[in-house]
């Protein structure tokens, strides 16, 4: 490419499948996720739980990655990741964490704001014991966030905890388990066309009420 900056300059998609207005939302942001969430699956959107998981340390330094999450209740989002890895560290530091999902199949993004803690042991054994052998033993095997010396090193941790559990009984690491992002701001974006966009957020009262606002694009 013989000019990167021009062509991303030139790249240009006016967003106009849809529109967002306020009298079509729910009053209950929670339900307005659901039945976004459901169009997402409807569409086939690739992965439609994938979003990404932004962490600050105390120092205000932000990072960011891409989870799947895997539970969603009475306004709580649940993932489930190393405690030990970087966005374990962060969170320990700093429970404050947003949620970006971005649906490019239906123009559409949602972003997510709340306070983080871990989930209950029982929660953590719960999910983990669903998952495939192969899954749980790779969350043994991975000292997330550490740095290996090559991929041979962490292809040899996973041969040693496969010896190590051979059968299906691979118990839960203390070291890996559950969150819980209990929201108190969502916002939801609908791509409109010339980049004026629809912006609805909820944003969570003291009472306990959800106050519904149109932001500017």
């Amino acid at each position: 490419m013989e000019d990167l900056n021009k062509y991303i300059r030139d790249l240009r998609h006016d967003f106009s499948q849809m529109q967002l207005n306020e009298e079509d939302m729910s009053h209950d942001p929670s339900l307005q996720f659901e039945k976004w969430f459901a169009q997402a699956v409807k569409s086939a959107v690739n992965e439609p739980n994938a979003c990404v998981l932004s962490t600050a340390t105390k120092e205000g330094k932000p990072s960011g990655r891409v989870v799947l999450f895997r539970e969603f209740k009475d306004n709580q989002f649940g993932l489930f990741t190393n405690y030990n890895s970087r966005k374990g560290k962060e969170l320990q530091e700093n429970p404050f964490a947003c949620l970006t999902f971005f649906w490019p199949e239906l123009e559409r993004q949602i972003r997510i704001e709340g306070l983080v803690e871990k989930s209950t042991q029982e929660a953590s054994d719960k999910y983990f014991y669903s998952r495939p052998r192969t899954s749980r033993i790779g969350a043994w095997s991975s000292p997330q966030s550490n740095i290996l010396k090559n991929r041979e090193e962490l292809e040899h941790l996973v041969t040693g905890f496969d010896k190590r559990y051979p059968d299906e009984d691979v118990p839960r690491p203390e070291f890996w388990g559950g969150y819980l992002l209990k929201v108190n701001y969502y916002e939801f974006w609908q791509g409109r066309p010339s980049r004026l966009h629809d912006r609805i957020s909820y944003t969570l009262q003291e009472e306990g009420t959800w106050k519904i606002e149109r932001l500017a694009p």
